[in-house]
Parts: structure tokens; sequence; C-alpha cells
């Protein structure tokens, strides 16, 4: 998937080098001035600007892949109890983005997930687990880089505070109050540092960026394993319809490493999602998404958006769920500094 990945990126920086160069900078102030809003840090802000975010992450699963392919119960319970079948994870995130200076701009997010997963025994018994609370809170730095002929770059620097619970328990058939698998827990458990740079451009109608981020895990969590380290990279380009609404498209590359360690209270001989051999995976999703800006008035730099994401090929290591799609719904709200 690397293979589709930067032919992407590459026709991204294309279109910005033959775009016609305009003597002004780069604006958020119109509907596709923000990239699609499932991208996060794709923009900062002006001295003593203020922008406050809330945004809805639904996500669904839906059965099982060894690799790129599907694996029936069946061939699931060869060699194990218990066969994941669906899993839903909500999640609501809080944003916040304050500029001290034109410079640099702070961010700081938390959220609160709320995960299920139904299953089925061996013999047939169907169950669900639930998990749900506050996940890891996020706090970073956008450091603008360039800003010039309607084309704009800015670093991300930041570090993940392990305040997700990683202790998720819930009753089943065999067990109560039994330890949940890794995909329920709330967090990494690590402190896990991020870098990333974002690139935008725009002309009077269309814009476009790319971004690319990398999260380091940092070392063994209280139960003694540590998720795998994430690289992300997202290309999208949106036009603007009217002073109000754009409409964007996305492709977004994620791959993440196997779980190093392991969870004492999982036993890997229980379900596939208990054993660290099946974890780690890379995914190319297609999005599709829409912005609606008030530029004047008393709702002035209100935003609403939406942004629904579907998988083009994912491959897993070992056996994991299958994702269906993902949908993220937003509203953003800016206000202070100057123009």
């Amino acid at each position: 998937m690397k293979n589709i990945l930067f032919p992407l990126l590459g026709t991204l920086l294309l279109c910005a080098t033959t775009a016609v160069a305009q003597d002004s900078l780069w604006t958020s102030a119109r509907p596709d001035g923000h990239a699609p809003i499932s991208v996060m840090s794709d923009h900062y802000h002006h001295k003593g600007e203020f922008m406050i975010s809330y945004r809805y992450m639904p996500m669904f699963m839906k059965g099982n892949l060894s690799g790129s392919d599907g694996i029936s119960n069946e061939a699931i319970f060869d060699d194990f109890m218990v066969a994941p079948q669906k899993m839903q994870m909500d999640m609501h995130m809080l944003g916040a983005m304050y500029a001290p200076s034109d410079a640099v701009t702070f961010m700081a997010m938390a959220n609160y997930i709320r995960n299920s997963m139904d299953l089925r025994t061996k013999i047939g018994a169907d169950f669900t687990t639930e998990s749900s609370g506050f996940g890891d809170v996020s706090v970073s730095a956008l450091v603008k880089l360039m800003n010039q002929d309607r084309q704009s770059i800015h670093a991300n620097v930041g570090l993940s505070l392990p305040t997700g619970n990683i202790d998720q328990r819930d009753d089943t058939p065999m067990m109560n109050n039994a330890q949940l698998a890794y995909p329920m827990q709330l967090g990494s458990g690590t402190f896990d540092p991020f870098i990333g740079a974002t690139y935008l451009g725009q002309t009077d109608l269309f814009s476009w960026g790319a971004q690319a981020t990398y999260k380091f895990r940092g070392g063994e969590n209280n139960e003694d394993y540590s998720l795998g380290n994430r690289f992300d990279a997202v290309g999208w380009g949106a036009i603007k319809a009217s002073d109000y609404v754009s409409f964007s498209t996305s492709l977004r590359y994620y791959t993440t490493g196997e779980i190093d360690g392991m969870d004492a209270d999982l036993n890997p001989m229980m379900m596939p999602l208990f054993n660290t051999a099946n974890s780690g995976r890379s995914q190319l999703d297609l999005g599709i998404g829409s912005n609606l800006y008030i530029p004047t008035g008393n709702l002035k730099n209100l935003r609403f958006a939406a942004e629904f994401s579907f998988p083009v090929a994912q491959e897993v290591t070992g056996i994991q769920m299958e994702n269906q799609w993902m949908g993220t719904f937003g509203i953003q709200y800016s206000f202070g500094g100057h123009h």
C-alpha cells in the first residue's frame, strides 16, 4: 500500500507547484480553510485567537481478516474458544487551541470513548462486552514554518498522556469481571510523543493539503506491554462551492506496529484479540466530506463539518477484525485575535 501512498503525496505537491502563484497568504477564513474534519492539527491561528471544537466519531467493525482475506468463525474456532463478531467504537472529542503568537499555536484534546463488542463462543453462545471512559489526552504545539503564495507549512510536536484506563473489565460466559481485549482498552498506558508536518495550498476555488505524523510509544505500561508505533499520512483536496460550503475528498494511509509484551490477564488461547501476535495493521481509507462555514454576522467563524471514510485496502498481522466504515461529525468555533 506504500506504493499507493507516495504517488498520492507526489500528486498533491505537483498541484501545489503548478498552481497559479498568488501574492497573498494562505487563509483559514473560508469553508475549505480547514481540512476534512477527521484531520487533526491541520491549521494554526493568529495571535490571541482561540478555537474550541467538538467531534463525534463512530467506527464500525464486522467480521474478521487473516492478513487481507476474510476468515470464517469455523476457521477461528480451530485455534480459539471465542470469535469476535462486531465492534462499535464511539468517541466524543473536545479540542481547544490558542495562539500566543502568529508563529505558535497550542492545542489540547481530550476524548470520551464507548466500546461495544459482540462475540460468539465455540459452542454457539453469543455475548457482548462493553467498556467506556476517558481516553488519552494529547497536548501539542503547531509551529508555522512558511506562509506565502497561498501555501503554508507547519510542524506539529506533542505528547499523548496516559489518562485512558487500560484495566477495563466486563462479565463473560467464562468469567465474571474478565479483563477485556487490547482494542477494548481506553488508552495506551504510556507517555507517547508524536511529531508531524502539514502542507496546505489554495487557489480561489480549490484547496489541498498533505499531512504526515508519527507516534512513538514510551516504553511498557502497567500491564507489561506497549502498543505499536503508528504512522499516518493523509492527502486531501477540496472545492469551495460558495462562501459558505465546500466539498472534499481524502486518502488516508496508516500503519501501526505489533503490541510488544503482553497483559498477563489475557489468555492468548481464548480468542484472537487476546494474542499479541494478532496486532498491527496497515490500511488505506477513502474519505468524502463537507464543511459549512459562517463568514459574517453574530455566528462568524462557526463551522459544521462531516466526513465518511471507507477502507479501500486493509491488511492485518495475524487474525483481527475487519474495519467497515467511520464517520466524523464536528463543530468548531474560533474567536479573538486579529486578522
